[in-house]
């Protein structure tokens, strides 16, 4: 699609690496060669190092986001220092005219950097303003 391989459902028994770059994925004794290779970090564990964790809500509203002109998509930022806390807090929110809903539907997103044992209490400031 668009010049580039898909490899969806499919067992990837290796990246391959040339000289420290990637240069293909093996699967099932063949090897898709490319330039660039997109996937989860579980794919390169010897190339990431964990240092932080995300949470997320995802949130299916049949409202826009209440005090933004009814605005079809949008982002709010809260930040760390009007909520106490060491990260800001996002909400983004996009609706059925990005054809990503159903109709009159919208999707919001409230994500933040994990800070505490508790992580959904976390996103509380953001879902209070949905």
């Amino acid at each position: 699609i668009y010049g580039g391989t898909y490899m969806l459902d499919k067992s990837i028994d290796e990246i391959v690496y040339e000289n420290g770059q990637v240069v293909g994925v093996k699967s099932q004794g063949e090897i898709a060669r490319t330039k660039c290779v997109i996937g989860d970090p579980s794919y390169f564990p010897d190339k990431v190092k964990k240092v932080g964790q995300v949470v997320r809500a995802i949130c299916i509203l049949n409202h826009p986001i209440p005090n933004t002109k009814d605005a079809l998509s949008c982002q709010l930022i809260i930040p760390q220092n009007q909520v106490g806390r060491n990260n800001d807090i996002y909400v983004c929110c996009v609706s059925y005219a990005h054809n990503v809903a159903s109709d009159k539907h919208y999707i919001a997103i409230v994500s933040t950097t994990v800070e505490t044992s508790n992580p959904e209490d976390e996103l509380k400031h953001g879902l209070s303003l949905l």
